[in-house]
């Protein structure tokens, strides 16, 4: 079987001549934990005044679209509301579309993750609530990770052992973040994976599942074409780190897709089989 042909590297210039639409990914692409990657203010200054239509797309659910603004400001990133949709912005209209209005609803995330659920229509419950009805997973921190989550296991297996079923709600299904420097931390995804997995141990035939509402899921991709009013035949590229959900999550929805190496997945490590970004960026850097 012959290899599949190599991934054309580009320049960051060369995404304002193709595109009429760019979506881009936050972490990993224009900021890490330690500030502002090299060249994403002037990519975001150069995209701001190219007249393409342009939004991040984070996966983030554990902060408010406000405090989102601030943090870009502080960073130097002319990011508005107006070009922001995160993952935590999905989990309203969710609720609202499977009936999760009113319902009791257990959060995992610090407190503006609690406040987006709040604001979703969610009744919220702490972890060890026998009556709880929907689980929120939006972050891995801002609770005491063993305690909740061994509370919450328990808490699930009684009600599940009761016939009593729970709704699972991922909005951010990432696996890992780039935190900079080399290092990765775990985020929402991961969790969501070992409460699954503790489930289908004592369920094997009834565990729930979790709804993803982030990248590489539909709903996100979705919303942010709709909010940008993007036309039939219009060309449109999502610059990401991770080819899991960035990537994947384009491809799969028929847009292009390009990978930047300064987050998670390697573009010179791209694996033989499974969705392959279109092209791929060393760094928003204009000059490299």
């Amino acid at each position: 079987m012959s290899s599949p042909p190599p991934v054309p590297r580009l320049l960051p210039s060369a995404l304002l001549e193709r595109y009429d639409v760019v979506l881009l990914d936050s972490y990993g692409v224009l900021v890490d934990e330690h500030g502002t990657l090299p060249g994403a203010i002037d990519f975001i200054t150069r995209l701001r005044g190219s007249g393409r239509r342009w939004m991040v797309l984070s996966n983030d659910a554990s902060r408010r679209p406000p405090t989102s603004v601030a943090r870009y400001r502080e960073r130097g990133l002319a990011i508005d509301a107006e070009h922001l949709l995160t993952s935590g912005d999905l989990i309203s209209p969710y609720f609202a579309r499977a009936g999760l209005v009113g319902r009791r609803c257990v959060v995992l995330g610090p407190p503006d993750s609690h406040a987006l659920v709040a604001e979703a229509g969610g009744e919220l419950v702490p972890v060890d609530d026998p009556e709880l009805e929907v689980l929120v997973a939006c972050d891995d921190a801002g609770y005491p990770f063993r305690e909740t989550v061994e509370t919450l296991v328990s808490t699930l297996y009684a009600r599940l052992a009761a016939d009593r079923p729970v709704a699972l709600v991922l909005p951010n299904p990432d696996l890992v973040y780039p935190r900079g420097s080399g290092t990765f931390g775990l985020t929402a995804g991961s969790v969501a994976r070992l409460l699954e997995g503790a489930l289908a141990l004592r369920f094997p035939e009834e565990a729930p599942r979790f709804v993803g509402l982030g990248k590489p899921h539909a709903p996100i991709f979705e919303h942010a074409l709709a909010r940008l009013r993007v036309e039939p035949g219009a060309r449109v590229v999502m610059v990401g780190d991770q080819l899991a959900t960035d990537v994947a999550g384009a491809r799969a929805m028929g847009l292009d897709a390009v990978l930047v190496a300064t987050g998670v997945s390697d573009p010179r490590r791209l694996p033989a089989h499974g969705p392959r970004p279109t092209a791929w960026l060393e760094s928003l850097v204009a000059t490299r």
